[in-house]
């Protein structure tokens, strides 16, 4: 069978067009013309497919998550469990605004689906109930991307202008250190952990307390 021609549309083509935008554009400049072009066609034909920019969106989300790798299955659940943040995070920060794509986004393609069954199967079979399970894999989702938003987010006005994130932290910090003690006494102690600009850190911490708390709700 001969190969289909070069523009031939598919949601496959249009997946891969749309990250390649993403990547370049961010996600405001993602839009459905801009995605037939990477392509080399009419907006109109990608609407055979998407039928609108939320649709792609749906899309595009299983794109993201395709790169995703499963951790391995070594350890306890909870081992396994910190993994699974850990890398979800390293994939979402590896794509231009993948946070502000997935982050809210439950659109059920094949390789979502892949990683929510595998997901749910450890948890389960760790003694969670369904329903803690199920919560379990919500709020591990949730927090990474919440993170991740935050991540990807400007620190303040002087990391937006292109400054590093360590001197919008700095900045801040001083900030919090010239207060009037009397008046802020936690802010001005606390100002260099507050400002910490160690994200891998301050993750860590969460990801570590989420677990601590879903231990919890195991059978003793």
């Amino acid at each position: 069978m001969a190969p289909p021609p070069a523009r031939t549309v598919t949601r496959e083509r249009i997946a891969d067009a749309a990250l390649l935008v993403l990547e370049r554009e961010g996600l405001t400049g993602l839009s459905m013309r801009k995605v037939a072009a990477e392509i080399g066609v009419q907006a109109a034909s990608l609407y055979w497919h998407v039928r609108n920019k939320e649709e792609l969106l749906d899309l595009l989300n299983d794109a993201i998550i395709a790169d995703a790798e499963l951790p391995p299955r070594t350890g306890d659940w909870r081992h396994q469990y910190l993994e699974y943040g850990r890398r979800y995070r390293a994939l979402l920060l590896a794509k231009r605004d993948a946070a502000k794509v997935v982050a809210g986004r439950l659109a059920p393609g094949p390789h979502i689906l892949a990683v929510l069954e595998d997901q749910l199967d450890r948890l389960r079979g760790a003694g969670f109930t369904d329903a803690d399970a199920a919560m379990a894999s919500y709020l591990l989702s949730a927090y990474v991307q919440g993170f991740v938003l935050q991540e990807q987010s400007p620190l303040s006005a002087t990391e937006a202008a292109g400054a590093g994130r360590g001197q919008a932290a700095r900045e801040a910090g001083d900030t919090f250190r010239a207060l009037a003690p009397d008046t802020y006494p936690n802010l001005v102690a606390l100002a260099d952990d507050l400002t910490d600009p160690d994200m891998n850190t301050r993750f860590e911490f969460g990801l570590q307390r989420l677990a601590d708390g879903l231990a919890t709700r195991l059978p003793k």
